[in-house]
């Protein structure tokens, strides 16, 4: 799978989140660490269980690859 990541460096950190997993963010000093960090949080979130209610169901819904343009 495939998430969008903005990244940017401050001073000495760099900074950034998942745009497809809000709440995916991390803080580092190297740029691969930021990466690592942001893939750790995204598998973290993933693996999640979610509690239902009596009721409720689980559904997947498959959504077609975006075409995304870096600039």
């Amino acid at each position: 799978m495939h998430y969008r990541a903005v990244i940017k460096r401050t001073d000495d950190w760099w900074i950034g989140w998942l745009v497809d997993l809000p709440g995916v963010n991390a803080q580092e000093r190297t740029r691969e660490e930021l990466l690592e960090s942001l893939r750790e949080g995204a598998r973290d979130m993933l693996e999640t269980e979610v509690p239902f209610e009596p009721g409720f169901e689980m559904e997947k819904v498959e959504v077609p690859e975006p075409e995304w343009v870096f600039k």
